[in-house]
């Protein structure tokens, strides 16, 4: 269905972000991705879907690294028409408490780059009449939790200029939509299961049920891959007039 499309994912080289880029890269996609870590390892993966595949490793809290990005997927495919901005970090404290260098490096990774990546590739998706972004925010950007100011906050201004996107593009190809999961198995969700997990004395899958009990009603983790499938249905032509929407892949969560 993507055949001859180019899809830029940031965050893309493990969790959500790799799983999103292997399903566009199923449709066809050529992929471009970008972030830390193990690079080898997830362009394997993605070229085994039989697709071309680049890699750029933009700081996305640096406007003028994201600004080179998008000029390397330019010159490598012609252009991005597929933009799913995934890059997120996390840090949990009071707000009281909550170091100011973190809260600059949340809004500038969670929310700024997204801004910047859109900016720059709006044009040419604008020109050539078809373009999809896809924001993937949380179910924090819907409804808050404590300790988590800066996520959230950024994750509000996600869905916020996911809608505003949305609406200055509404008479042309160019769509834009946000995702929302609840909890999906990643690094960093892993992180905070073996941490309730040390700080109770307890095994990883109690504390996993745990974790899941405190907010996700169907006591289930989203996965990567169900993730995937809804970027594929809002870059398929089903998906041509859904605009603006915050689609939660939450288990239930926000509608408690």
């Amino acid at each position: 269905m993507l055949k001859g499309k180019t899809a830029l994912v940031t965050g893309s080289t493990s969790g959500i972000g790799l799983g999103l880029a292997k399903a566009l890269a199923a449709q066809g996609a050529n992929i471009v991705l970008n972030g830390f870590g193990d690079v080898e390892g997830p362009k394997a993966e993605v070229a085994a879907l039989g697709v071309k595949v680049a890699y750029h490793g933009a700081d996305m809290s640096k406007p003028a690294e994201i600004e080179d990005m998008l000029k390397f997927a330019a010159a490598q495919f012609g252009r991005v028409d597929i933009l799913v901005n995934n890059a997120g970090i996390q840090h949990v404290a009071r707000v009281e408490n909550f170091p100011v260098e973190r809260w600059d490096a949340i809004i500038a990774i969670n929310l700024s780059s997204a801004f910047h990546a859109t900016r720059l590739a709006l044009p040419a998706m604008q020109k050539a009449n078809w373009g999809r972004i896809i924001n993937v925010a949380s179910v924090h950007g819907l409804v808050a939790s404590a300790e988590k100011s800066a996520y959230v906050t950024a994750k509000h201004g996600v869905v916020g200029l996911t809608k505003v996107t949305a609406l200055e593009n509404a008479t042309t190809g160019v769509t834009c939509n946000a995702i929302c999961p609840g909890w999906v198995l990643t690094p960093l969700v892993q992180k905070q299961v073996d941490a309730k997990a040390a700080a109770g004395g307890i095994s990883n899958a109690e504390a996993i049920k745990h974790l899941l009990s405190e907010k996700e009603p169907s006591l289930q983790f989203t996965t990567p891959e169900e993730l995937g499938a809804l970027a594929v249905f809002f870059c398929s032509p089903a998906g041509n007039n859904v605009r603006g929407v915050a689609w939660n892949m939450d288990g239930g969560w926000a509608a408690q």
